[in-house]
């Protein structure tokens, strides 16, 4: 009979680390879910260039932020499947970090800077061995 993978007992106490990587996941949720907001309603509101454009890529935020906030909630409870989409979204965070600090607009660089040490921060958190073992993932032969 396979073995299942050992879960840490809920009541053992959690890594701060742990709490810290959800945390950070978790804002990266609600700023996709803030930034989607604005451009919606700017979308239908305001007067950019192309209404349409401005709406589709609001809903398309709203629904990108589903991902690192089903993440950050298995994160807090613990869950192994967590750490895959968390970690993902990490990784599609640096491209953008950095084409936010390539563009000349002005709030586009510190946001830039400011989300891509967001986005190292949380994956060294991620991949740090203690949250590893506390959310009950084997590791290989060289890890253990």
């Amino acid at each position: 009979m396979p073995e299942s993978p050992v879960v840490p007992h809920p009541r053992e106490s959690r890594p701060a680390r742990l709490g810290v990587a959800a945390a950070l996941v978790a804002v990266e949720g609600l700023a996709l879910v803030a930034v989607g907001l604005y451009m919606l309603v700017m979308g239908l509101f305001g007067s950019p260039d192309r209404p349409e454009q401005a709406e589709m890529g609001g809903l398309t935020l709203i629904a990108l932020a589903v991902l690192p906030l089903l993440a950050a909630n298995g994160l807090r409870l613990r869950r192994s499947w967590s750490r895959g989409p968390a970690v993902i979204t990490q990784l599609m965070a640096l491209p953008v970090a950095y084409t936010l600090m390539t563009t000349d607009a002005a709030f586009s660089i510190p946001a830039g800077i400011a989300l891509g040490v967001l986005a190292v921060v949380s994956l060294a958190l991620l991949l740090n061995p203690a949250v590893v073992d506390a959310l009950g993932i084997k590791r290989g032969p060289r890890g253990a």
